[in-house]
Parts: structure tokens; C-alpha cells; sequence
């Protein structure tokens, strides 16, 4: 009786569980986990032109010297300057600390990046900062702020536009089993 032969997604889901499971091991790893918004301008050219742009990238600049050394106020103007040495609200203070999400085979592969620690911003993290208690005379609008920092739809087109002018792959047959993968390789942990 032959090996199981595993489907592409059903390797793919093991492989995602093997680095979950690698990840959860060493949690002091998480420490110092911030890259700098500049590691994401590469594969984000737009998305960081747009962060550039925003109120979030001058976020510590608008404050005073005075306020500069408020806690209160850094909380939400610059709340990694301290534990991640990020000044500002960064594309990591929304998106997580890029460390293990960043790679481009991470990337890639959405699902795979939220598991490596790759955050979607919610309405509830936006409101830790944009809340009643907050300074700015005007109230916080999610809906709307939300399309005023809007950074992924010129980038998320680029992607579609790129993906459908690409030929189809050609169909493959069934995935190998690892010993067969094995043998093929010729490898010497197959007995013969």
C-alpha cells in the first residue's frame, strides 16, 4: 500500500501550521519585532508614498518639546518610540511589527501573513487614539477616515492589472508523496 498523496492546499495548510507552531515557541523573539516604515516602502511604493503624506508620518513633529516628553501625548503621536525605537505612527503601529510577516514568500500569501503577525486595523484600534477623549475638536468618523487613508486600493488594481496579463500556469499533475519526492530526488533515506 502506497504513501497518502496530499493535496497542494492540504500541504500548503501544514506548512502554515509547522511556522504558527515555530513562531508561538519562542514569544521573547517578539521583542524589538518593528523594521522601520522604509523596509515596507520596497513592495509598498504607493502605500508608503501615501503614509508619507498622511498626518500619521508627522504625528510626533506636530507635537510641542513639552508634549514631546508626555506620555499622555506619546501614547498616541509616537506610542513605539520607546519599546520599538519608531518615531511617529508608523505603518507598523497600525500593521504590527514586520519582522516575521515581511519576507515576500510571507507576503505572498495572505493568510499566511496575518499568521506570521501581519494586523488588518480595526475600527476599535483606530478609536485607542481617535476617541471622546482625544484633543482634536473634530469627532472621529471611522467611515470616512478610514477612505481618507485609504493606501491599498492603487496598489491592490496595480496587482490585479499584473496578475491578468500574466499566461495561465500549465496544469500540473498530482503532487508527490514525500517518498516519492524522495526517490525522485534520489535520495539516500529511501530504502531500496
Amino acid at each position: 500500500m502506497g504513501s497518502p498523496t496530499l493535496s497542494r492546499s492540504e500541504l500548503a495548510r501544514a506548512w502554515r501550521v509547522g511556522i504558527l507552531a515555530w513562531m508561538c515557541a519562542a514569544p521573547a523573539a517578539w521583542a524589538y519585532d518593528f523594521l522601520g516604515a522604509e523596509s515596507c516602502q520596497s513592495c509598498h511604493p504607493d502605500a508608503w508614498a501615501t503614509w508619507k503624506a498622511s498626518p500619521h508620518a508627522r504625528a510626533k513633529d506636530v507635537l510641542s518639546p513639552t508634549q514631546q516628553r508626555d506620555a499622555r501625548c506619546l501614547s498616541c503621536h509616537s506610542p513605539n518610540d520607546v519599546d520599538q525605537k519608531q518615531a511617529g505612527v508608523t505603518c507598523e503601529t497600525c500593521h504590527g511589527g514586520g519582522q516575521y510577516y515581511s519576507p515576500r514568500y510571507i507576503m505572498k500569501d495572505a493568510e499566511l501573513a496575518r499568521l506570521a503577525g501581519l494586523v488588518d486595523p480595526t475600527e476599535k484600534a483606530c478609536r485607542a487614539c481617535h476617541d471622546a477623549s482625544s484633543p482634536s475638536l473634530r469627532p472621529f468618523d471611522f467611515a470616512s477616515r478610514l477612505k481618507a487613508m485609504d493606501h491599498w486600493s492603487v496598489e491592490r488594481a496595480k496587482r490585479k492589472e499584473q496578475s491578468s496579463s500574466r499566461a495561465p500556469l500549465p496544469a500540473r499533475g498530482p503532487s508527490p508523496t514525500f517518498g516519492e519526492y524522495l526517490e525522485q530526488r534520489g535520495s539516500s533515506l529511501v530504502r531500496r
